[in-house]
């Protein structure tokens, strides 16, 4: 049974079941999920707990599985926690977890929490995760976007009964501070527990935010791509900044932004040949939130420019292995910056 993440609270006030599996890539809200569990559970008379954490392909199973089916000698319900970094199980695993999944049903002493990585679709329809969430619920666990971290800094703040100012000020305080926290959701939570020991209840203003919320944002190539291919100029140099305070490589950024570019010339070419949009991006492989983007931004760009975006792209592939261009910056950032530009700017 598949549960989202927001509808944890009241499924939990309604009882709960004997297995429970969280996925997912952010640590924050896997953590506040797990010790929500955790604590209905010792609400419930759940006062022992074991926990297992698998490592490599030789983990020891039989340990986890006589934990699962032994009851403890001194309280009646007990809860099983097992940790799979990896999201690999392997053989071994994926045979313990079925049968520890098949086991689950009808029994009340033990309650099992699975705790996973963000999987893949093939993972995710594989037999031990179909296993474990056919007998129990199961939460993926999904990073807050940056669109939706205004709104979920504002909820955060609530609950420690502080707010921002109405209207356009405080708009601007919640997208200043979701700037600085940005893909850090982790630090972001401790930048909203700092305000609450600076500042009393009640509103903050903006300088108040600005005095006291660090620059804890962090960025990947796949969130620049969307930020380019949005059109998000600021952001986007923001985010390049921060990947080179950071140390990413220029060639990966550079593939990030290159690929992009030959997936709109490779469209474009196949919209040219007769074929539809939606067609040409089934067969390039763009869907999802990319896919998304490109609807949006292929109509926009004529061939002329998809080829010129083509060859500033070869360009800078030059210049980030130190061979410069005429007409470009020779240090490889500045490149990149420009390019990211020119590609932010071909949809406008």
């Amino acid at each position: 049974m598949q549960l989202a993440l927001n509808q944890l609270s009241s499924h939990l006030a309604k009882g709960l079941r004997s297995l429970y599996v969280l996925h997912g890539d952010e640590p924050l809200q896997q953590q506040e999920a797990a010790d929500a569990i955790r604590a209905a559970a010792r609400a419930q008379g759940y006062t022992e707990r074991s926990s297992y954490t698998v490592m490599g392909a030789h983990f020891d199973w039989s340990g986890v599985l006589a934990a699962g089916g032994s009851l403890s000698l001194f309280a009646d319900k007990q809860i099983l926690e097992i940790r799979i970094p990896s999201g690999k199980p392997g053989k071994d695993g994926s045979a313990a977890l079925q049968q520890l999944a098949s086991s689950a049903q009808g029994n009340d002493s033990t309650l099992t929490l699975i705790s996973l990585p963000r999987l893949d679709k093939a993972t995710k329809t594989g037999a031990w995760f179909g296993a474990l969430d056919g007998n129990g619920v199961s939460i993926q666990v999904d990073p807050v976007e940056r669109g939706a971290l205004p709104h979920w800094i504002a909820q955060r703040l609530a609950l420690q009964n502080q707010r921002v100012a109405a209207g356009e000020e405080g708009q601007r305080t919640l997208q200043f501070f979701a700037d600085r926290v940005e893909g850090n959701l982790l630090a972001a939570h401790q930048e909203i527990q700092k305000l609450a020991l600076l500042h009393p209840e009640g509103e903050l203003s903006l300088a108040q935010v600005e005095q006291a919320v660090l620059n804890v944002a962090r960025y990947d190539v796949f969130k620049l791509s969307e930020a380019v291919l949005s059109g998000q100029v600021a952001r986007s140099i923001r985010m390049l900044d921060g990947l080179q305070a950071e140390g990413e490589a220029e060639v990966l950024v550079h593939w990030a932004l290159a690929e992009d570019i030959r997936n709109i010339k490779r469209v474009k070419d196949a919209m040219a040949g007769g074929k539809p949009l939606p067609m040409a991006l089934r067969e390039n492989r763009i869907w999802g939130p990319k896919e998304r983007l490109m609807e949006r931004l292929l109509p926009r760009v004529s061939d002329a420019r998809a080829a010129d975006l083509l060859q500033a792209a070869h360009a800078v592939d030059g210049i980030v292995k130190g061979l410069p261009s005429e007409g470009w910056p020779r240090d490889s950032w500045q490149a990149l910056r420009q390019l990211a530009m020119q590609l932010a700017q071909a949809g406008r």
